[in-house]
């Protein structure tokens, strides 16, 4: 993700964290450990090449560079990088799918609005 992509990102999981339980963020979050429940946001999502996330992501723009067990709920762009793994539909404004990606799910493009405020 680049600078410009990554600056509503305040929260890291570290490499040797595990969060079990889902998370709520109104800024955005890279992972680069385990967790084990959804992520919802408002921010940008990225995880890691060594991340996972066994549970369901909605957020801005999401980067997918690790694992991820669970359904990706975009506003904006879903990018699966290379050494991804995703399990899991995605619903997106934009997809961007790099040669290597391994991905088993449905697709579906986004009319309305997707946020994490209830």
């Amino acid at each position: 993700m680049d600078s410009s992509k990554s600056k509503n990102v305040h929260t890291m999981i570290g490499p040797d964290a595990t969060i079990n339980g889902p998370i709520r963020l109104k800024q955005g979050l890279i992972v680069y450990g385990k967790i084990y429940g959804d992520v919802v946001t408002n921010g940008p999502v990225r995880v890691a090449k060594n991340g996972l996330v066994q549970g369901n992501i909605v957020g801005s723009i999401i980067v997918v560079g690790g694992t991820v067990i669970g359904n990706i709920n975009s506003a904006g762009q879903v990018t699966l990088r290379k050494n991804c793994v995703l399990k899991g539909d995605i619903s997106y404004r934009k997809l961007h799918i790099e040669d290597g990606a391994q991905f088993e799910g449905q697709c579906d493009l986004v009319i309305g609005k997707i946020t994490a405020e209830k």
